[in-house]
């Protein structure tokens, strides 16, 4: 068999586990394993076929986690609960509260402890598990 097909076999193997396990990685070598291919094809020797395919590999690396850096930081810092009112059930003691939200019960402080009590409040931000109250209504929607 030519060594050519051994590398267009692979990476056919690689994107259909791709297909199955859902993860880029994969699709990344089995490019790189393609363009092994193609450098056998073109009569490369087997040195340039490794060069050219670990080059590939971490060039897509690099590529793919610069993304997925770029869309984590982006889904981070936007937060669709900014502005949202939030019921009040109680306070506490040290100026703490438990708010209703969403169908569920939330931990939640004031912003600022001069801030009223009795005002309609909204989500400022999100910590955690628990929720940053103000009584003004964010622009960010």
């Amino acid at each position: 068999m030519e060594n050519y097909i051994s590398w267009f076999l692979l990476a056919l193997i690689l994107v259909v586990l791709e297909m199955v396990t859902g993860t880029f990685y994969m699709l990344v070598i089995a490019i790189a394993l393609a363009v092994g291919g193609m450098m056998a094809l073109l009569g490369m020797n087997l040195a340039w076929q490794l060069i050219l395919r670990a080059l590939t590999v971490v060039t897509g690396t690099v590529v793919l986690r610069h993304g997925k850096s770029a869309q984590t930081s982006a889904a981070s810092n936007t937060s669709f609960d900014i502005g949202e009112p939030v019921r009040v059930i109680k306070w506490n003691d040290n100026g703490t509260a438990r708010g209703f939200y969403r169908g569920a019960e939330w931990d939640a402080q004031l912003e600022s402890a001069d801030k009223p009590r009795d005002a309609t409040l909204y989500i400022a931000e999100i910590r955690g598990s628990g929720l940053v109250l103000t009584h003004r209504k964010s622009q960010q929607q």
